[in-house]
C-alpha cells in the first residue's frame, strides 16, 4: 500500500509535507506526548494542552470525589485511535486504546496509585512516572483520543491545502468537549483510504520517545540522590575502598529500594525538589526529521532537483498553480520546524479577505522566534503569498497584505516572487510599510530560495537564518 499522500496522487515527499506521511497498512512507531503541548506556545498546542488538562482534571476530580462510575465512564470513551496509524503495534493498525474492562482497570489503577491519593499526580504525562502499567503507548493513545477534535481540524486543513478529497458525514469518533467536560460525537469530513478514515498528525507533534521516563528518573535522579545522602550520613551502606575512597553502589540501593512507580511517588512526595530538578533538566525529545521518516530521502539530491524544477517554471498566470504547489512544499521543507501547520486561504473579517497560506510560528529560536518576540511584529502567524508574476509586485499587493495583519495574527508576511527589475524600489516600499507601523513584509525571490536550497544541500542550514535576517534588515534600517 502506498503512503497516504501517494494514495491520493500528491506528488510530494515527506520533506514537503507538514504531517507524518503514514503507511495506512501498518503503524509508524511514533508517539503523541502530551508534555510537548506544555512546552510549546503556538495556538494549536495551546488548544491541545487545554483539552488534555480539562480531561485529566475531570478524571482526578472523579477520583477525589470517590465517583468511580464517572471516572470509568470518562476512560471508557477513549476508544482505539487506529485512524492515525501511529503506535508500536505490528502489522495492520489495530489500536491499543482503552475501553470496557480496560477502562475500568485503568481508572482503578489511577485511583489506587499513591500519586493520585497524595495529590502528587496532576498531569497526564506524569502517569509514566507514577502509575503502574501506564507507559508511553497508553499515554499516547489517551492523548490522541483527547485531542481528536484538534487532529481532525488539522487533517481537514491539510486536505484543503493539497486538494485531497474527503468524504462528508463521517462519524468523528468520540470527541472531548473541554467546555462541558463530556464526550460527544458529530459527523465530519475526513479522507478515506480503503474504506478506513485517516486522521493526520503534524510532524512537529510526533515523537520517537516520551519526555518522562520512570526508568531515567529512578536511575539518574532518585538513586543518585540516595547515594549522596547515604555518603553524607555515613550510613551502613557506605563501602571504603583500598585507596580510602568511600562509595555507595546503585546495585545495593536497588536491592533496598527496587523500582516501582509507587516507590517513585512516595519518594517524590518526600523530596519534591528532586522531581522538580528532573522536570527542569530532562528536556523534550526533539521533532522527528524527514530522514528518519523516509530513510531513502536524499536531501542534497532533492535540493538540486528542486532548483532545476523552479528554474523551469515560466513566470505568468498560466503556470501560477504549478509555482504555488512547488512553493508550498519548499516553504515547509526549508523552514520546518520553525513555521508549521500551513493552512490555505485563511479567511478573516467574515470572509471578506483571504490569505494565500498561513503558517503558525512554532519556532523556539532563530529568525522567526525573534520576530514573534518583537512587540511591534509579534508574529504568531506568518502570512505567505506566492506571486508567479512576470513583472514587479505592485503597491496594492503590499497594502493588501498589510491590511491582513492584526495584533492577534501578528505583522509578518512573506511574499514569494520570481525576480524584481527594481528591487531597491520594492524594498523601500516595504521599509515604509514597517515604519508606518503596518507590519514587516519580506520579499523572497527565486535567487533567495535557491541560495537556501544550496545551503541545505551543503549541510549549512544556519545560513537560512542569516539570509532571513539580511532580508529583514533591508526593511528595518
Amino acid at each position: 500500500m502506498p503512503r497516504f499522500a501517494q494514495y491520493f496522487r500528491i506528488n510530494k515527499g515527506q520533506n514537503e509535507l507538514d504531517f507524518v506521511n503514514v503507511d495506512t497498512d501498518r503503524d509508524t512507531p511514533l508517539y503523541i506526548d502530551p508534555y510537548v503541548f506544555n512546552v510549546r506556545n503556538d495556538a494549536w498546542s495551546v488548544y491541545c494542552r487545554e483539552a488534555v488538562i480539562s480531561f485529566f482534571d475531570a478524571v482526578i476530580q472523579a477520583i477525589r470525589n470517590g465517583d468511580a462510575q464517572r471516572g470509568r465512564a470518562l476512560m471508557n470513551h477513549l476508544g482505539e485511535p487506529n485512524e492515525t496509524c501511529l503506535g508500536v503495534s505490528t502489522g495492520k493498525p489495530a489500536g491499543r486504546g482503552i475501553g470496557g474492562s480496560q477502562a475500568d482497570d485503568l481508572f482503578d489503577r489511577l485511583a489506587r496509585s499513591r500519586a493520585a491519593q497524595t495529590g502528587l499526580l496532576s498531569d497526564l504525562s506524569e502517569c509514566e512516572l507514577f502509575v503502574e502499567r501506564i507507559g508511553p503507548d497508553k499515554i499516547s493513545d489517551m492523548t490522541t483520543n483527547i485531542i481528536r477534535r484538534n487532529l481532525i481540524e488539522y487533517t481537514q486543513a491539510q486536505c484543503a491545502l493539497h486538494s485531497i478529497e474527503m468524504r462528508r458525514d463521517v462519524p468523528s469518533g468520540k470527541l472531548w468537549n473541554s467546555a462541558d467536560c463530556k464526550w460527544e460525537e458529530i459527523y465530519v469530513s475526513l479522507p478515506i483510504v480503503d474504506n478506513k478514515k485517516v486522521i493526520l498528525v503534524p510532524k512537529s507533534t510526533a515523537r520517537w520517545s516520551m519526555a518522562f521516563s520512570h526508568q531515567a528518573y529512578y536511575n539518574e535522579f532518585v538513586l543518585t540522590y540516595l547515594q549522596s545522602e547515604h555518603l553524607r550520613q555515613h550510613s551502613g551502606l557506605v563501602e571504603v575502598l583500598k585507596n580510602g575512597r568511600e562509595r555507595v553502589t546503585k546495585k545495593r540501593l536497588i536491592e533496598i529500594h527496587p523500582l516501582s512507580k509507587n516507590f517513585l511517588a512516595d519518594f517524590s512526595s518526600e523530596h519534591p525538589e528532586i522531581l522538580e530538578r528532573y522536570r527542569t533538566l530532562m528536556g523534550v525529545p526533539r521533532e522527528v526529521t524527514d530522514k528518519e521518516l523516509d530513510e531513502k530521502f536524499d536531501e542534497p539530491a532533492f535540493c538540486n532537483a528542486s532548483i532545476h524544477v523552479l528554474q523551469k517554471i515560466p513566470p505568468g498566470n498560466d503556470n501560477a498553480s504549478k509555482y504555488h504547489s512547488l512553493m508550498v512544499g519548499l516553504v515547509s521543507f526549508i523552514f520546518y520546524p520553525n513555521i508549521i501547520y500551513p493552512k490555505k486561504e485563511h479567511e478573516i473579517h467574515d470572509g471578506r479577505k483571504r490569505i494565500d497560506i498561513v503558517y503558525t510560528n512554532g519556532s523556539t529560536g532563530g529568525f522567526f522566534f525573534r520576530r514573534r518576540s518583537e512587540h511591534n511584529i509579534a508574529a504568531s502567524l506568518i502570512m505567505v503569498e506566492c506571486k508567479n508574476y512576470s513583472n514587479d509586485i505592485a503597491n496594492a499587493e503590499l497594502d493588501q497584505m498589510a491590511g491582513r495583519f492584526s495584533p492577534a495574527r501578528g505583522r509578518l508576511g512573506l511574499i514569494l516572487g520570481r525576480s524584481f527589475t527594481d528591487r531597491d524600489r520594492f524594498v523601500a516600499r516595504c521599509r515604509d510599510t514597517l515604519r508606518d507601523g503596518r507590519g514587516a513584509i519580506i520579499a523572497l525571490e527565486d535567487k533567495d530560495i535557491i541560495e537556501m536550497l544550496m545551503a541545505i544541500a551543503a549541510n549549512n542550514r544556519p545560513l537560512i537564518d542569516r539570509i532571513m535576517e539580511d532580508r529583514f534588515r533591508e526593511i528595518a534600517t
